[in-house]
């Protein structure tokens, strides 16, 4: 039985995955962490205001990090230097951050997944939106979330948007008539990002190749947060025997 932890619990995500978690055979839950817990909140495992303080009191081998872009570099380094296996939720790390993470991870044989997405159907969009970069060069990406979501774009945008880039055998182009144009979002690369927040939203993405006189459309729906959990629970069971520090939950699918 794999014992785990859940950073962020007082989150949308945090609190799913931890009664999640906390319902299958094969896992037990021993800590809920964040700061915004009260003394006497009611949560499906112990509570802990921080990582260390879980750290001191129980002994995870897996956590799931779902807290903020403030504090998911912090946490996600206590965790493996701790030598939990950690599977990253959490937006908001930097391209050296991960790095650090990364090499962290390797040194210290510690396994390390940062899913931009949990949904099996987001993964799949991003394995297939790979494939087509093979075949189209030019590409843009809609994504629109909740207007509670605090990022922008998404880091499913920009993953999908780093897959598209670097897809063996691709060629995308950049946009044909550059523009500074707000209007016209976010260049990542050759790819154009735009973001939508409204209220209604869950998570939604749709990625766009054009050709010559074609439009091949892919997209992916999150109609509500449970879409995530298979994923949450593949990431959870598959982390602790990574050889390699992972990015993208993609990556991990058979």
């Amino acid at each position: 039985m794999i014992a785990v932890a859940v950073v962020g619990g007082a989150g949308r995500m945090g609190s799913l995955s931890a009664s999640t978690v906390a319902e299958q055979d094969d896992l037990r839950l021993v800590a809920v962490i964040d700061p915004a817990f009260a003394p006497n909140t009611q949560a499906p495992a112990p509570t802990f205001a921080t990582v260390a303080e879980a750290l001191e009191n129980t002994a995870p081998r897996v956590a799931v990090e779902f807290s903020t872009p403030a504090s998911v570099f912090a946490n996600t380094r206590a965790l493996l230097e701790a030598g939990v296996h950690t599977v990253v939720g959490a937006t908001g790390l930097t391209a050296p951050q991960l790095e650090e993470l990364c090499e962290l991870s390797r040194a210290s044989g510690t396994g390390l997944l940062v899913a931009p997405n949990f949904s099996l159907g987001a993964a799949l969009l991003m394995r297939f939106a790979r494939e087509a970069a093979r075949y189209f060069q030019h590409a843009e990406i809609i994504e629109l979330h909740h207007d509670g979501k605090v990022d922008a774009p998404s880091g499913t945008a920009l993953h999908t948007a780093n897959l598209i880039t670097a897809a063996e055998g691709g060629s995308i182009l950049p946009p044909k008539v550059p523009s500074a144009s707000p209007a016209r979002g976010l260049q990542t690369g050759p790819v154009t990002v735009h973001s939508v927040r409204l209220p209604g939203l869950v998570a939604h993405q749709e990625v766009l190749f054009g050709g010559t006189g074609e439009l091949l459309t892919l997209r992916h729906d999150s109609l509500s947060r449970e879409s995530f959990m298979a994923g949450v629970l593949l990431a959870i069971r598959a982390v602790p025997s990574l050889k390699e520090p992972v990015v993208g939950l993609e990556n991990i699918l058979l």
